[in-house]
């Protein structure tokens, strides 16, 4: 049927190329506004969506003066969104690149060491021992490593209470676990930055949220104040957390369903966790110590 309007006319046919390319640029947009929801770079994002706004506006409205100076600052947006951006640019591309396409992807190994790591958390729980235990999936966590003391040992219950006793050097910080193995003790961890988190929970906890924004590793940590027992992951942060639930997430997020003993289906790190109904509000920033 001949299109006689001509704004209609003018428009291109929709066929199967052009429903592909809206879809991809929608998903593109989806993804990029999950990154930047509820962080600082919310704010800045709009702030430029607005400049842009006035600088069409003020070409359509004949404005020379508002036109002149924004001229000298829209060609540069480009340029101050990669800077701005650049931890949510590297998170959105790491997101990408860890999905399994097609059932394409990455094959992460199941922690086999989970046993010994809920019996030292337990313990830990139970004496309101703080710790941040971040255990490896496929981003590597080399740099955040070499920021801590090597240990490379082998994962043992006695080895993490001895690692997190009060007073010792390497109470203090992250411990990493890379391949069923300690890899480094005291480690810094950057802090998120959402403001969801910020005024609500200690160092060690926002440690922990951090890691997971950037990374698909799973942080463990245990509240020195309450010896509550949390679990964050994909920049989420689930509280209140039983050994059966922590141990339950934990084989989920490294793909194992340990009641059947096949293989569970995929539990992506960038997902939230599900925060369970009577969750309450962590620990003031006060309680916890200066580093994570």
């Amino acid at each position: 049927m001949p299109r006689s309007n001509p704004f209609l006319a003018s428009l291109p046919n929709l066929d199967v190329t052009a429903v592909v390319d809206i879809l991809v640029v929608a998903f593109l947009v989806y993804e990029a506004l999950m990154v930047v929801r509820g962080t600082r770079a919310g704010h800045i994002l709009l702030g430029i969506l607005f400049m842009v706004l006035f600088y069409v506006a003020a070409v359509w409205a004949g404005l020379e003066a508002l036109r002149s100076v924004l001229s000298f600052i829209v060609p540069y947006l480009g340029l101050a969104i990669i800077v701005l951006f650049q931890s949510e640019i590297r998170r959105t591309l790491a997101r990408l690149g860890r999905k399994r396409w097609f059932g394409l992807g990455s094959d992460y190994r199941p922690l086999a060491s989970v046993d010994e790591i809920t019996m030292a958390v337990e313990e830990l729980a139970s004496h309101k021992t703080g710790a941040l235990i971040v255990l490896e999936r496929d981003i590597g966590l080399r740099t955040f490593v070499e920021s801590g003391v090597r240990l490379d040992a082998r994962i043992s219950r006695d080895l993490l209470l001895s690692i997190f006793q009060v007073g010792l050097p390497l109470h203090d910080g992250a411990v990493i676990v890379q391949n069923d193995r300690i890899a480094a003790a005291a480690c810094f961890l950057p802090l998120t930055t959402n403001p969801v988190f910020r005024n609500e929970l200690g160092t060690r906890h926002r440690a922990a949220v951090g890691i997971t924004e950037e990374t698909d590793c799973l942080s463990v940590v245990v509240s020195e104040e309450t010896g509550r027992i949390s679990l964050a992951a994909g920049g989420d942060l689930k509280q209140g957390l039983s050994i059966a639930e922590l141990e339950r997430q934990i084989n989920l997020h490294f793909g194992v369903r340990k009641t059947s003993g096949a293989r569970a289906e995929e539990f992506p790190a960038d997902l939230a966790l599900e925060a369970p109904a009577d969750a309450v509000h962590a620990e003031r920033g006060s309680g916890e110590d200066g580093r994570p």
